[in-house]
């Protein structure tokens, strides 16, 4: 029989393929006394989690669970001793260092955000590692402002639809590298000005044709060592490289005369790693920011799909097959 100390959550059995997630009954987690214990309702997929799931993911040393999901929604089930902001039954939603994939998932207090009237479990879950990723790339470490021009490769994924947003919001000029013509479509939906089918045509001479030979401000990169020497030649003088993700190569080849004489930057984020600290002044940057954008309407994560957490295989499977535009959510 099961009591309120056991909860139902998704185990990798082995490092592999998506057949190694498993149901199982695990204990439940007890808060400590600067975190929430959240009922979980929904939890969106991230790369990390099939890196993770596939063993080639570090875990960064101060993470305690082993569990995949990285950002949930849920209702708060029980608070810490320290606790001062949150209280049981409130509904919340944030980023989360592991152990989305469950029913039950701990939170720090500094993490979370409270969920507004009217939005749903899985448009919370969606936003916080889109938009917060988003943020701290182009704004903080990119400067990105109006006028200026970033290019965003993977723009159909769940951070790259956020990306072209917070661009526009900003008033700069977007231009997306896609896997196909209707996911292009439906990035210039959302306000790209242009966009490249990776099948179809190389980014950099079609870029440079957009923009008179001159480059972009900023290219937001989740694919790596595969794409560099062409990001960097795709960069305007004075340019910055934003390493975001590494999905298609550890390791490049830079040619450092380029950047030396053109004043180039590359600069890498990632958030997990981050100490509590920082990641919690990343909420408070997200909440401050695009909060308000995103109740307004202004802005808007954009789901894919949703799937229960009893079929979390096939939502594996449905995001490496790189047919999903936006996110990939699990209801619990």
């Amino acid at each position: 029989m099961r009591t309120t100390e056991v909860m139902t959550a998704v185990v990798v059995r082995r490092p592999g393929g998506p057949e190694q997630l498993h149901l199982a009954e695990l204990p439940r987690p007890v808060p400590g006394p600067h975190q929430l214990l959240v009922r979980v309702r929904a939890s969106a997929l991230n790369r990390t989690d099939t890196t993770q799931r596939a063993g080639g993911y570090a875990l960064p040393p101060d993470v305690t669970s082993p569990l995949l999901g990285v950002e949930v929604s849920g209702v708060v089930e029980a608070v810490g001793v320290a606790v001062r902001s949150f209280e049981p039954g409130q509904r919340v939603f944030g980023l989360v260092d592991g152990g989305g994939y469950a029913e039950a998932c701990l939170m720090e207090e500094g993490m979370a955000v409270l969920m507004p009237e009217g939005w749903s479990f899985v448009e919370a879950a969606a936003t916080p590692e889109a938009y917060c990723t988003a943020h701290e790339s182009l704004l903080e470490l990119g400067g990105l402002g109006p006028g200026q021009s970033v290019l965003v490769h993977a723009g159909g994924s769940g951070i790259g639809t956020a990306c072209i947003q917070v661009a526009r919001a900003v008033g700069a000029r977007v231009f997306v590298t896609v896997g196909s013509e209707e996911k292009k479509r439906r990035c210039l939906e959302l306000g790209a000005d242009a966009g490249v089918v990776r099948t179809q045509e190389d980014f950099a001479p079609v870029l440079a044709r957009w923009t008179d030979g001159r480059g972009v401000d900023l290219v937001e990169d989740f694919v790596g060592g595969a794409a560099l020497e062409r990001n960097l030649a795709s960069l305007r003088l004075g340019g910055c490289l934003l390493l975001v993700g590494l999905m298609d190569g550890m390791r490049g080849d830079v040619d450092l005369k380029q950047v030396v004489l053109r004043r180039l930057q590359i600069k890498g984020m990632a958030l997990r790693p981050l100490p509590l600290e920082a990641k919690a002044a990343v909420t408070r940057r997200f909440q401050a920011r695009w909060l308000p954008e995103l109740v307004a309407g202004r802005v808007r994560p954009i789901i894919d799909s949703t799937f229960p957490l009893a079929r979390v295989a096939e939502a594996h499977r449905h995001m490496e097959s790189n047919a999903s535009f936006g996110k990939i959510v699990l209801e619990v």
